[in-house]
C-alpha cells in the first residue's frame, strides 16, 4: 500500500510499492442480475455497485446527477471522473470499496486546524476526479483510470477496524476528489460513526447541493478546496464552475457541518489583491467569520511548471486581507515554522494552539474556550 501526503504523490513510488490488485473489471460480462444494492460479488466484480444519484433518459442512456458536470452516457461510457460507467441503461460506480491509497496522517496536513488538533486520520483514495486541474498535486491518482492502478477491497467494515488499528479517531477521504467514492463514503462514514469513529472528507466541492446533503448525512467535517474567485479560473484551469461550488458550500454550512478553506495562491492566477478580498468578504457574508481559511503556497506541478512558488510576502497579504474582511482565523500554509501556522485568539489574541510542521502541536484549548480570555473558540475541540 503506498505511503502518501497530501502534499505530493510520487508515481514510480506508487507503482512500486502499492498494494496488489484483487482485481481487473469484466464490466463487458457482467451479470446484473446478480448485484444487489450492496455491491456485486459475481467472480471479481465486487468493485461495482450500483450508483446512488442518477436518471434515465432515451434508449440506454443515462445522465449522472452527481455532480455539477451532469455526464449523459451512452451505454458503455464513463463519466469525467472516470469512475461511473453506464453498464446495460444502469449507472453503476466502478470503485466501491477499490482502494488504491491508504496512509496514517496528522489531521494538521488536511489541513485541519479546529477539529481535534494533535489527532491522526487514516487516510484512504481511490482513482478518479470530476474536475481536472491544472495543478494537481496527486493527478496520478486523480487523473488516472482505476485499472490503471494497484488497489485493495477495504469494505465499509474493514475501513473502521483499520482506522481503530491504527489509533487513528478519523477516516479521512482525501488524495483524489471523496465525491466520486459516494456510495461507498455514505456506507463507511455511517459504519463509523456507529463504531465511534469520526469522518471527514477533503474536497473540491464539486457536488450537487442534494447530493451533497446525502453524502454529509455521517461526516463530521468537510474542507473544502476553494479554487479561486473568478468563474474563468475554475472553467480554463479546472474545468468547472465557481457557482456550483459557492451554492454546494452555502448548503453544506447551513447543516452545521464544521467547514475549513483551503485557497491555493498560484501567482498570476488568483492572487490579486481585488479577488481575494472579494473572496473572504463572501465567505463572511455566506458561511461565517469562523470559517477557518489556509492560504497555501504553489509549487510547480502537473501541467503548471512555469510559474514560481507562491512568495511568502503574498500568503501574508492575502491573511490580513482576510483579517481585514472579517475572517478570524486565517492562516498561511506550506511554509513550515511561519508564525501563522499557529492559532491566536480571536478575542485577546494569545496564541492558543502552537504548531511546528504537522507532527508537533500544543493545544491550550480548554473545554473549547481561550484558557486567558474564556472566550468560545470555534471548531471541534473533543
Amino acid at each position: 500500500m503506498t505511503r502518501l501526503t497530501d502534499d505530493s504523490l510520487h508515481r514510480r513510488e506508487f507503482l512500486i510499492r502499492g498494494g496488489r490488485s484483487l482485481c481487473l473489471l469484466a464490466l463487458g460480462s457482467l451479470p446484473l442480475d446478480s448485484c444487489s444494492d450492496t455491491f456485486c460479488q459475481s467472480h471479481t466484480d465486487y468493485y461495482v455497485k450500483p450508483a446512488k444519484m442518477w436518471r434515465r433518459l432515451a434508449g440506454t442512456a443515462v445522465e449522472c446527477t452527481l455532480c455539477p458536470n451532469g455526464c449523459q452516457l451512452d451505454e458503455g461510457e464513463r463519466g469525467i471522473c472516470r469512475v461511473r460507467k453506464n453498464i446495460r441503461g444502469s449507472l453503476f460506480t466502478v470503485i466501491y470499496s477499490r482502494i488504491a491509497a491508504s496512509h496514517v496522517d496528522p489531521i494538521e496536513k488536511k489541513p485541519m486546524f479546529h477539529f481535534l488538533p494533535g489527532s491522526t486520520a487514516f487516510s484512504v483514495a481511490t482513482a478518479g476526479c470530476n474536475l481536472s486541474c491544472k495543478f494537481c498535486q496527486n493527478w496520478q491518482l486523480s487523473q488516472s483510470n482505476p485499472e490503471d492502478l494497484d488497489a485493495v477491497q477495504i469494505t465499509p467494515a474493514d475501513l473502521s477496524q483499520k482506522a481503530r488499528q491504527s489509533g487513528s479517531r478519523v477516516i479521512a477521504y482525501t488524495y483524489n476528489e471523496p465525491t466520486v467514492q459516494f456510495e461507498y463514503i455514505i456506507d463507511a462514514s455511517a459504519v463509523a460513526r456507529a463504531k465511534g469513529i469520526r469522518s471527514i472528507i477533503i474536497s473540491n466541492g464539486y457536488i450537487r447541493p442534494a447530493a451533497g446533503k446525502m453524502l454529509a448525512q455521517n461526516l463530521d467535517a468537510v474542507k473544502i478546496d476553494l479554487k479561486a474567485f473568478t468563474e474563468k479560473f475554475y472553467s480554463d484551469i479546472c474545468g468547472g464552475r465557481l457557482t456550483a461550488v459557492q451554492e454546494n458550500l452555502v448548503s453544506i454550512h447551513g447543516l452545521g457541518k464544521w467547514i475549513e478553506l483551503v485557497v491555493l495562491v498560484i501567482p498570476s492566477l488568483n492572487d490579486s489583491q481585488a479577488e481575494i478580498r472579494k473572496m473572504t468578504a463572501w465567505v463572511r457574508t455566506n458561511l461565517s467569520g469562523n470559517v477557518p481559511m489556509h492560504f497555501t503556497r504553489f509549487h510547480p506541478m502537473y501541467r503548471i511548471q512555469n510559474l514560481p512558488p507562491t512568495p511568502v510576502s503574498t500568503l501574508e497579504r492575502c491573511r490580513t486581507i482576510a483579517k481585514d474582511e472579517g475572517i478570524r482565523y486565517p492562516y498561511v500554509g506550506n511554509v513550515p515554522g511561519h508564525q501563522w501556522e499557529n492559532t491566536f485568539c480571536h478575542g485577546c489574541g494569545a496564541m492558543i494552539i502552537r504548531r511546528s510542521g504537522y507532527f508537533h502541536v500544543v493545544n491550550s484549548i480548554k473545554n473549547g474556550a481561550c484558557p486567558s480570555c474564556g472566550v468560545r473558540i470555534p471548531g471541534v475541540w473533543a
